[in-house]
């Protein structure tokens, strides 16, 4: 699965609103399997989207031949676009899909990883932080997804910012050290996103 994520900076909140309606036309798109965000919650007039796609090769086709289309309602209504694409590597829990509504909290952490460490960083996310995030009250699903660089990215989805600070205030100090975090990451930002529930875009149904 492709992962798709678009960070921009908002200047004319209501046009883009607006032009985020049109996007509701990824549903008939071959592959496209859901797409979701919100507002940052740290950064003001910032916005995350997250969209999800089968493969490469039909997003590159939606891109080719959609994207611009149903672009154009938000030209003029954000600045400073930042788009980054990952590929799917493992869920944290289990079973992802890529669902918002029974969230209203996503947290995105992109961690960019020193190129001799970067396995290490995959297998301790895998062994250390994910029994961690999985059994944590709140937190509903996620994944793990990288790109070259090497560059990595942890969407994790909760019910409430209350319980994912809490799961951060608890732990985060002890799993860093027990992962060797600082010897991994190179650098490592990150947000919290309130979650539109007006903005999330399902398939629709095939036969």
């Amino acid at each position: 699965m492709l992962v798709k994520w678009i960070r921009c900076t908002v200047t004319d909140p209501r046009g883009f609103e607006q032009g985020q309606r049109k996007w509701a036309g990824l549903r008939g798109e071959s592959g496209f399997q859901g797409q979701g965000g919100g507002w940052s919650r740290v950064r003001p007039g910032v916005v995350h989207l997250f969209s999800f796609w089968e493969s490469r090769v039909l997003y590159d086709s939606f891109m080719a031949l959609s994207h611009d289309r149903l672009a154009t309602a938000q030209a003029g209504t954000f600045r400073d676009p930042r788009v980054r694409l990952f590929t799917h590597r493992f869920d944290v829990k289990t079973g992802f899909r890529p669902r918002f509504a029974e969230a209203d909290r996503v947290r995105v952490a992109h961690c960019r990883v020193h190129e001799e460490r970067a396995e290490h960083f995959a297998l301790m996310q895998e062994k250390v932080w994910n029994p961690a995030m999985a059994g944590s009250p709140g937190m509903v699903r996620g994944l793990f997804a990288e790109a070259p660089g090497p560059e990595f990215m942890i969407l994790s989805m909760w019910q409430s910012t209350a319980e994912r600070a809490k799961y951060r205030t608890e732990r985060i100090e002890r799993l860093a050290l027990r992962a060797q975090l600082e010897a991994d990451v190179a650098d490592l930002d990150g947000d919290i996103v309130e979650l539109e529930p007006t903005w999330t875009v399902i398939p629709a149904q095939r036969p």
